[in-house]
């Protein structure tokens, strides 16, 4: 494609925007606009500027707004990322972490109470952890297309299987533009919703199948029996769950199977994306509501809760990421959010605090 003209690109922008005045700089072109309503006509711009390699945001200047325009700036090549077989093979390492992980997950339950083939239940663990990280994943991926937003695929991420978590997570990165607040929000809000619906559905079926744990079975242990322990609290949504069973009330000891905690590192995940730190899924909500100045502030605090639940490690993980960048900005960093985004971000706020692994543990 050939690069397009000056004459093409003022073409472009006076057929969208009322134009009244345009500066030529030596790397760009600027457009000073006199529209009142020009959330979507930049949104029509800015798509249309990205299909011929060009970039558009909207400027605030003490005489009014204007639109800049200017090339697309050259992509850095990362030989990794740049591979399709990348999330291909990350994605089948964690198939195999996973399986590892509740394979042995399996073998340490059965040592207390029989709960199946270790290789069985390792299955289904797999497919409920996975499926809580695709899912969620795959609401980013369709929120994303709805808005014309290109993205990569979904990378996961390997953990260390049995002695920690088996994975990570997953992310996907944005290889268009965010032109709005509101592309940005919904984009980073479908994630968690997704994903926690299927975490809900987990932890029902782990909660429904997971054994109580007689007194007498814990008192007869021995000390190198290792359970399935997790002292890192459980969320409210998890013992909401248990109780719709009659599980886990009146001291009841109920045994941590590998569902149950596929189910834990769903509501963990949740609760971390929902966090209004850095470019979390929670941080890019924030961004869009408060700004900014308060999104840093909200990082801040972000780490500061991740420290008192004893999630130092993540804490300083995203200091030291955020410092190196801060946050995504939208091309259009004016137009404020809907009524209705902003009061579904109270929502937001409580699945958060259900999610937040801070009621205490009463699972072995």
């Amino acid at each position: 494609m050939s690069e397009p003209t000056q004459e093409e690109v003022i073409s472009i922008v006076s057929s969208i925007f009322d134009v009244s005045t345009m500066d030529l700089t030596l790397d760009s072109l600027h457009f000073k606009i006199e529209d009142e309503q020009f959330k979507s006509k930049f949104v029509q711009l800015a798509q249309k500027l990205e299909s011929l390699e060009l970039v558009c945001r909207l400027e605030q200047i003490p005489d009014g707004l204007y639109v800049r325009v200017w090339k697309f700036p050259p992509k850095k090549k990362s030989w990794w990322k740049g591979s399709s077989w990348t999330p291909r093979i990350l994605f089948l390492v964690v198939i195999g972490f996973v399986m590892i992980d509740g394979y042995f997950r399996t073998v340490d339950s059965n040592t207390v109470i029989n709960i199946g083939d270790p290789l069985e239940m390792a299955g289904i663990y797999t497919l409920s952890l996975l499926g809580i990280l695709g899912v969620h994943e795959s609401g980013h991926l369709v929120a994303a297309k709805f808005h014309k937003l290109k993205t990569t695929w979904p990378y996961f991420i390997p953990g260390i299987p049995y002695f920690g978590i088996p994975t990570f997570g997953a992310f996907i990165q944005a290889k268009g533009l965010t032109i709005n607040r509101e592309i940005l929000y919904d984009v980073a809000i479908a994630g968690p919703i997704a994903g926690l619906i299927i975490t809900v559905i987990v932890s029902m079926y782990g909660a429904y199948t997971a054994p109580v744990i007689d007194s007498e079975i814990i008192e007869g242990l021995s000390e190198n029996v290792r359970l399935i322990e997790w002292e890192r609290g459980e969320p409210l949504l998890m013992t909401m769950t248990l109780l719709m069973f009659g599980k886990g009330g009146d001291g009841q000891e109920v045994l941590m199977t590998p569902l149950l905690f596929a189910a834990w590192l769903g509501f963990l995940i949740t609760f971390l994306n929902l966090l209004p730190a850095w470019q979390l899924d929670g941080g890019h909500m924030a961004r869009t509501l408060f700004g900014k100045k308060w999104h840093k502030y909200a990082t801040y605090a972000s780490m500061a809760i991740l420290v008192l639940l004893g999630y130092w490690l993540m804490a300083m993980l995203i200091l030291l990421l955020s410092s190196r960048s801060p946050g995504a900005q939208p091309l259009d960093d004016y137009s404020p959010l809907s009524k209705n985004r902003k009061l579904l971000y109270i929502l937001v706020i409580v699945l958060a605090i259900l999610c937040a692994p801070i009621s205490p543990m009463g699972l072995f």
